[in-house]
């Protein structure tokens, strides 16, 4: 034993560095730097409680989390656009969250400067997805796809500065639809568009209108104004908000900020305030101007196509041919367009919400080209359903109506008067779910018969089925009805049956 001490009083000095020291002094210091060791440790678990005391429990700017009211709204907002794609022979598509920053630069104009990009963690530069068009195009030209229709449904990040009350956010989900291919001019365009009015429609959001242009009539119009060549996406730009400021504060802008001649943006403010129907189309084909602008007459030509195939469709009283939509994203080469709920509410008893476009979109001919090594273009035309925007206007009626939204889509609860059935709970709630009925219970050996019925009431379940002494001696299951308290007893055989027969007449 004394050897064994000894070994520790060595295996201790070592430690300290103390071998030569009286074994009594390398204790006395190996106890001082113990309550040094212990002080430091204190002081770790401290500080990080020091600081949490400062911290503020919150989302990200530009980010929220949605409860589970909302999220069932949002599931019905995203199933119906859903469907409505389906019902146009889209396929579903996935990419993932972030790209090579390589993919998305140079693809979005001014609105570059809001990617995120994110740290490098590996040898790549990395970024968050701006929108899923990019991705797509990636994707068709990295698997050689030359024609595809399809929808994809994911979150996209902007560093822009958010409007919450406007349903801006700086994450936020999109509902895209998109065709890809070579045919015949027109018809995949006019089938976005009945997409979009069936939707906005479906959605009642209230009334609309969908503002039609061309990038190739806007590029005329600069042409034939006077705008030099390299100034066209900056001018774009300019024009892209005169939804948002007035024709005074836009020329300013083209003038005092891009240096424009304030005679060349004069010229521009004569057709850029002009917005109609096909009788616009029409006019413009006799501009003397733009008539002569090659490019402008095939916008033209493909807007005045584009109207007959939306009078088939029944929906050309709710086109505009607006001259001032611009869509500011680079990529876009031929038809555009934009739609926006008219102020006045569905119901009289709504606050109009300002919330912007709700869907938008167009043709982009040359992104998928961008990644091809050859080149080789794939013909594109899509749009973009604003969920987020819709979200908020779904939200706000619903909180001026007072509705009630059921979170769970529960149809039967198991219930018990007694007490020591839980076992026989168990069972009869697994025959539910094997049955695939959508069915819960109350956690606890010895639950209330009254707590569980009120859970029901609250939580807006249709139906409980109750098993007791009574039931199980005479081999019956009591089954209620929530809404009208009527109880029924059925045999445990025919339950499952009944209960399908009750839910498929409700």
């Amino acid at each position: 034993m004394p050897q064994l001490g000894l070994l520790h009083g060595r295996a201790w000095a070592v430690l300290f560095g103390q071998l030569r020291r009286p074994p009594g002094a390398v204790c006395i210091r190996a106890v001082h730097s113990h309550s040094q060791v212990a002080e430091a440790a204190l002081a770790t678990q401290l500080k990080p409680h020091q600081e949490k005391s400062n911290f503020i429990i919150k989302t990200p700017k530009g980010t929220r989390d949605l409860s589970p009211q909302q999220v069932v709204v949002r599931e019905k907002i995203l199933d119906m656009v859903v469907s409505c794609f389906k019902r146009h022979g889209a396929k579903g598509l996935d990419t993932p969250a972030f790209e090579l920053k390589e993919t998305l630069t140079e693809k979005y104009g001014e609105d570059s400067g809001l990617i995120y990009d994110l740290k490098d963690q590996g040898g790549e530069l990395l970024s968050l997805r701006y929108d899923l068009t990019v991705p797509f195009a990636r994707y068709l030209a990295m698997n050689k796809v030359k024609k595809m229709k399809r929808y994809h449904v994911g979150k996209v990040w902007r560093r822009e500065s958010p409007t919450i009350a406007q349903g801006r956010y700086r994450e936020f989900c999109q509902c895209d639809f998109d065709i890809a291919g070579q045919f015949d001019p027109m018809i995949p365009d006019a089938e976005c568009l009945k997409i979009m009015c069936e939707i906005l429609s479906g959605l009642q959001l209230g009334d609309f209108l969908i503002k039609v242009n061309d990038r190739r009539i806007l590029d005329g119009i600069f042409a034939v104004c006077g705008v030099p060549e390299s100034k066209f996406h900056a001018i774009c730009s300019s024009v892209d908000k005169l939804d948002k400021m007035s024709w005074k504060d836009v020329r300013h802008e083209m003038v005092a900020k891009k240096g424009l001649a304030a005679e060349i943006a004069d010229r521009i403010g004569d057709y850029v305030q002009c917005h109609g129907g096909v009788s616009l189309v029409k006019q413009m084909f006799q501009d003397p101007r733009l008539s002569q602008n090659k490019q402008a007459l095939e916008g033209l030509g493909d807007l005045k196509l584009l109207f007959e195939y939306l009078t088939l469709f029944g929906i050309a009283e709710k086109i505009s041919f607006d001259l001032s939509l611009a869509r500011g994203l680079d990529y876009y080469t031929g038809v555009i367009y934009e739609a926006v709920l008219l102020q006045t509410p569905a119901h009289a008893e709504e606050e109009p919400l300002n919330v912007g476009s709700v869907a938008a979109g167009g043709r982009y001919d040359g992104l998928v080209g961008m990644f091809d090594p050859k080149g080789h273009n794939v013909p594109c035309v899509g749009l973009s359903i604003g969920v987020e925007r819709i979200f908020s206007i779904v939200e706000q009626r619903m909180k001026t109506f007072g509705e009630k939204i059921r979170t769970t889509e529960t149809q039967v609860f198991v219930a018990t008067p007694q007490k020591n059935f839980l076992q026989e709970r168990l069972k009869l709630i697994a025959e539910l779910w094997d049955a695939g009925i959508k069915a819960e219970l109350m956690y606890k050996n010895n639950p209330k018969l009254l707590t569980q019925l009120h859970y029901c009431e609250n939580m807006g379940i249709p139906l409980v089925v109750i098993i007791g002494e009574q039931e199980l001696k005479e081999g019956v299951i009591m089954l209620r009805s929530v809404a009208s308290r009527e109880e029924v007893a059925i045999t445990r055989e025919n339950l499952v049956a009944e209960i399908q027969k009750r839910l498929s007449e409700s």
